[in-house]
This record gives structure tokens, C-alpha cells and sequence, in this order.
């Protein structure tokens, strides 16, 4: 018997923590891990990423069934959960750790990030220019074990952040809730 075929993608969009569980969420994701791309620091910590050191974003890695999640549909996923327009990081996460990214693995994730960025400019629901990066993955470092599943190891913790950090009011006026979303856009779930 052979095992299931899976692919990665790997998404910059601010806390680490609201990305992992909205990525959680989504039909097909096996696997959202948090950690840390973009940087030269081959050891990065989260004390380093914090303080801007390490030139590293906080990021998730995706682990999906392609058979039942596109890349397309992770891409747009994505875009419903950041603020693809904020250069200086994400709600209440400000400096260059909380900036968006998409980190292709191959050239068709860059091309399919290429095209959904270029459509989600030319809809003009925006109103201002995007300015989530699409570079190449490096390398990708896990971040540590008590950042893992922060939302189910620290529900508390975890809605007080996502509900003060603005990140559900600004996602719900953005974009709604539409019938095809199998949960709230920005909701955390519980």
C-alpha cells in the first residue's frame, strides 16, 4: 500500500498563531505548522524573530491533499485571512516579522501566486496596492513546540489575542461571510 501523496505551501500573514489555526481549518490541510522563513540566521528563536535580528517572517507551513485542496484554492484562502495591503506587519503586530509573504516551493506555486496576486489587484476591492511579497522558499524552520497548536493548547490566551488584535473586524468588513467559506473568514473556530 502506498502513502497518501502530499504538497506543501508556505504562507507569511503576521502571528503565526491566527494563520496555523486559520489554515487548520480548511478541508484538506493535513498540517499547519508555525515557524519562521525569509531570514539568514540558520538558528532562529522566536526571542530572535521578535526583535527583528534574524531578518526571518513569522510563517506557516501547509501540509495538504492535493486531491482535495488545490494550491489555488490555499492561495485564495490566504488572501481572506491578511491584510495583503499593510507594509508595516499585520492588525496589531507591527515590524517586518508580521509582513506577508508567499514562499513558493516550484515554479508553478510561483506562477499560480503570481496570478492570484495580479486578480485580487485588477478586482479593485482593495483600494490600495498590494504588498505581500512572493519569493522562493529557502528554508523553512519549525518554531518551537509551544507556539505549536497555540489555539487548542491556549484557548484563552489565544481568543483574547485574535479578538484584540483586530485581525476578525477588519477580515469580516473585507470580505463577509459567502457560502462557499466552510467557516467564517478570520474566525478562529470556537
Amino acid at each position: 500500500m502506498s502513502a497518501k501523496k502530499t504538497s506543501l505551501a508556505t504562507f507569511a500573514g503576521g502571528c503565526f498563531w491566527c494563520l496555523e489555526a486559520d489554515f487548520a481549518k480548511l478541508p484538506g490541510v493535513i498540517e499547519a505548522v508555525s515557524g519562521y522563513s525569509g531570514g539568514d540566521d540558520p538558528n532562529p528563536t522566536y526571542a530572535k524573530v521578535c526583535s527583528g535580528e534574524s531578518g526571518h517572517l513569522e510563517a506557516v507551513q501547509v501540509r495538504y491533499d492535493p486531491e482535495r485542496v488545490s494550491y489555488a484554492q490555499l492561495l485564495d484562502w490566504f488572501w481572506r485571512h491578511i491584510d495583503p495591503t499593510d507594509p508595516g506587519g499585520q492588525f496589531v503586530d507591527r515590524g517586518r516579522q508580521y509582513a506577508t509573504a508567499i514562499f513558493y516551493h516550484d515554479e508553478e506555486q510561483r506562477r499560480l501566486a503570481q496570478e492570484s496576486k495580479d486578480r485580487l489587484a485588477a478586482s479593485g476591492r482593495l483600494g490600495r496596492p498590494i504588498v505581500t511579497q512572493i519569493r522562493p522558499l529557502e528554508v523553512f524552520h519549525p518554531a518551537e513546540d509551544y507556539h505549536q497548536g497555540f489555539c487548542r493548547t491556549n484557548p484563552v490566551r489565544y481568543r483574547s489575542y485574535r479578538q484584540g488584535s483586530g485581525r476578525d473586524r477588519f477580515l469580516d468588513q473585507l470580505w463577509g461571510r459567502t457560502e462557499t467559506d466552510p467557516v467564517k473568514p478570520g474566525g478562529d473556530g470556537a
